[in-house]
């Protein structure tokens, strides 16, 4: 249920709806915009029936609501919502924005290499996994927090904010310590517990979407997050399982707009994982943007053939330059800046 509020409501006002729904035994989540305060209502749908929320002082009306991801809706938050990374780089604006790096943090040498390279180029977030979830238990598993050391000195040595994939809970503490946004990846869009953890922090997350996941239930994982009082998540699109073969999987980007219909959070692209090869990434990443979305997430390797993982679909540093000049044109175009 959804309460919209008057436009002269007060915080008093605001408050005793508060505190009335609450003592019923409903969760209660405000969200404060532009023109219009309002209020969601999570809890049992019998005692938010027998409840006249439409008396209770400064109330416009109240917006009962059917899809079952209630504070992700467009129903709970007309506007869009602007995930700030900080002062300077917004996700969900006018501007697009770009994290690129290597699949994987191989050394400081190497990173500090391709980051010199993402950023002259035009990307704000530098990306580096130092856990990695594959499929085989023989493959790189990543650096753990020596790769977080390093990702966090790189990106601050070029001015670069960083993401990197939790995995576990367990590894909240320190991954908080050293970057900037969460990434929860394909393989964890369903853990509820993680999910759960990572919603109670202060911290912008970026939920891939499950490699056969639906996007109803894409958007209930986001439910999650925000249900647990973190507002600041990036959907991102990576690609999910079909029945082609001619590349790792099948980039959805029928999603970018079904999500701007159904929800107020931006949406970023994975073009690198959606094609998994890399002639295709730069098609993927134009096709993103003439979409609708608000950024790409792109890896970049100076030596493909000897990354540690992903390399089939890691552009070069060149190949990365001339697609972020190409899309500079393309979000012109669109009515969008990079």
């Amino acid at each position: 249920m959804i309460i919209v509020l008057k436009a002269d409501a007060t915080e008093d006002q605001i408050q005793h709806i508060v505190e009335k729904t609450t003592k019923l035994g409903l969760k209660v989540n405000i969200s404060r915009g532009v023109e219009r305060t309002v209020i969601g209502l999570i809890g049992s749908e019998d005692i938010l029936r027998v409840t006249p929320l439409e008396a209770f002082p400064g109330v416009e009306k109240v917006i009962p609501v059917l899809a079952p991801y209630r504070l992700v809706s467009r129903e709970f938050k007309k506007e869009n919502t602007i995930v700030k990374l900080n002062d300077d780089v917004h996700v969900g604006g006018k501007r697009i924005i770009v994290m690129a790096g290597p699949c994987s943090v191989e050394s400081h040498e190497k990173l500090r290499e391709i980051a010199s390279h993402v950023k002259k180029a035009g990307a704000t977030v530098l990306r580096g996994g130092a856990f990695k979830p594959r499929t085989s238990p023989y493959d790189f598993q990543g650096l753990g927090e020596e790769g977080l050391k390093i990702l966090s000195e790189v990106g601050k040595e070029f001015g670069l904010l960083t993401v990197t994939e939790i995995m576990d809970a367990k590894d909240i503490d320190v991954i908080c310590r050293y970057v900037d946004i969460l990434q929860l990846g394909a393989r964890n869009m369903q853990n509820h517990s993680l999910l759960k953890e990572v919603g109670k922090l202060k911290k912008p997350v970026l939920l891939k979407r499950g490699m056969s996941a639906t996007i109803k239930e894409w958007l209930m994982s986001a439910e999650y997050l925000l249900a647990n009082g973190n507002y600041d998540v990036i959907l991102c699109e990576r690609g999910i399982r079909t029945f082609e073969t001619a590349t790792r999987n099948t980039l959805d980007i029928n999603a970018v707009a079904v999500v701007k219909k159904l929800s107020h959070l931006p949406i970023m692209i994975d073009p690198s994982h959606g094609t998994g090869v890399r002639d295709y990434v730069a098609s993927a990443a134009k096709a993103g943007i003439a979409a609708g979305c608000d950024g790409l997430i792109i890896e970049v390797h100076q030596n493909p053939e000897e990354a540690f993982s992903d390399g089939e679909q890691s552009l070069l540093p060149n190949q990365f330059e001339q697609l972020m000049k190409d899309l500079g044109k393309l979000a012109h175009a669109v009515g969008r800046t990079m």
